[in-house]
């Protein structure tokens, strides 16, 4: 007879809202405020709102298609199982969704070593910078494939310490900052006469990768406790949060350092405001807040999303190496994600890796968010809920496509030529699953999931 045990459920709330934390205020936030300033300045509190706004949005399709699918292989899974019959088009959501998480996880790595480096002589030094961002990706790749309690503990520390670190910074900014509350409306006024509601939602939108992150939590689902209550708690719960958070960062920012500071440091921009205004010791507080935050937001996108990828690579359309696990970990995955993003890191650029996870990132929540639609009744949906989920997220798409058109091209053909490039690559592993005759993956329930 055959010995079942059950896994591990290792991570709580506590873990997996430092999960979803981790991943979402991360390098996001202190890449986004630079070019949130130049383009709406004191009105970046507003758009950081309706971004929130649209993350909630995308989140109550992701929450109820956890719950009804309870799937570690989240966004790809749940469009697997809602449309069984196109080998393609689950191929290409599963490639477009990893190779999103992996523009992020250079991203997170890129800011941390922007920040790491700012007050020294290798500031501006573009190559040690990129050193040490593979670095940092090479260290948390060890600590994930060694211990998943592990990487959840390491994760509560990083997280809820940065929490209190960025809240004393802006705390401090504020207070010694040059502009009071009155003049920051007054500021907020003259801005938003010289802009437009279009273009706070279009700032909205090339942000929101900074709110990607929630949807780390379901990854976990084979490792938490209490799924049914935790996945729908830990999701809003860290929205919620990184609102709170990247509007006290935003306003701390613009009441103590000059717009015009801002947009010209905007890799480090918190660190060089807060050395003008506090001195050393204030951008070694910001420094350390920067580094706590992109260290939690690599550790929880590679915790996540290499869950994600050995579910993709079990169904064919990766290759089978990656979906090989060992106690449960699926260091093949792990460790492949982490190589592609340094190699993302020596190619790329900081402006493409922001972009490109924003528009794919709004893709397939849009996506998500339809598939939800069509099975409203199995997950209980709202149909009004879901339908404007839909239209935000849909919105938010031409937004950014609206403004790549319009401002850089260029830019926007070489996002374009990635997803021709992905779309071939999902293309090629559909074709080969097709050819050897391989029968999707049976649809297991949730209890089945619990036994080894």
């Amino acid at each position: 007879m055959t010995q079942h045990r059950k896994r591990n459920k290792s991570l709580g709330l506590a873990e997996l809202i430092a999960i979803a934390l981790g991943g979402m205020v991360g390098g996001g936030i202190f890449t986004i405020l630079g070019i949130s300033v130049a383009l709406i300045g004191n009105l970046t509190p507003i758009a950081i709102i309706v971004g929130g706004m649209i993350a909630a949005l995308a989140a109550y399709s992701y929450v109820k298609l956890g719950l009804y699918y309870k799937d570690e292989g989240a966004t790809y899974s749940f469009f697997k199982r809602t449309y069984p019959g196109s080998d393609f088009s689950a191929s290409a959501i599963g490639w477009f969704i990893i190779f999103g998480y992996i523009s992020t996880l250079a991203l997170y790595a890129y800011t941390f070593s922007a920040y790491a480096i700012s007050s020294t002589e290798f500031a501006e030094n573009i190559w040690v910078r990129k050193g040490i961002a593979m670095a940092v990706i090479g260290l948390f790749t060890l600590i994930n494939v060694w211990s998943v309690n592990g990487m959840g503990k390491i994760e509560d520390l990083m997280v809820y310490t940065k929490l209190v670190v960025l809240t004393i910074i802006s705390v401090v900014l504020i207070n010694h900052g040059t502009t009071d509350f009155g003049t920051f409306i007054g500021n907020m006024a003259i801005d938003l006469e010289g802009s437009s509601f279009y273009s706070i939602l279009i700032v909205a939108s090339l942000t929101f990768v900074a709110y990607e992150g929630f949807q780390l939590v379901i990854n976990a689902v084979n490792e938490m406790t209490n799924p049914d209550k935790n996945i729908p708690r830990a999701i809003y719960s860290a929205i919620v949060l990184a609102v709170l958070i990247y509007e006290v960062i935003s306003m701390g920012a613009l009441f103590a350092i000059p717009t015009e500071e801002i947009i010209k440091n905007k890799e480090f921009a918190l660190a060089a405001g807060a050395e003008s205004i506090l001195g050393k010791l204030g951008a070694n507080l910001v420094i350390l807040g920067a580094i706590l935050a992109t260290s939690s937001a690599i550790s929880g996108t590679l915790f996540g999303s290499s869950r994600q990828m050995a579910v993709i690579a079990k169904d064919g359309f990766f290759p089978h190496i990656l979906s090989i696990r060992k106690n449960n970990s699926p260091q093949n995955a792990i460790i492949t994600m982490a190589i592609i993003s340094c190699l993302l890191i020596l190619i790329g650029g900081l402006q493409l890796i922001l972009e490109f996870g924003s528009v794919t990132f709004l893709l397939v929540s849009l996506l998500m968010g339809i598939a939800n639609y069509k099975i409203r009744e199995k997950t209980k949906s709202s149909t009004f809920l879901t339908l404007l989920s839909i239209f935000g997220l849909g919105i938010g798409g031409i937004m950014i496509l609206y403004y790549e058109l319009t401002n850089n091209w260029e830019q926007m053909l070489a996002i374009i030529v990635l997803y021709i490039l992905l779309a071939m690559g999902a293309w090629i592993f559909s074709k080969k699953k097709q050819n050897s005759g391989s029968k999707p993956v049976a649809f297991r329930t949730y209890e089945a999931e619990l036994e080894l």
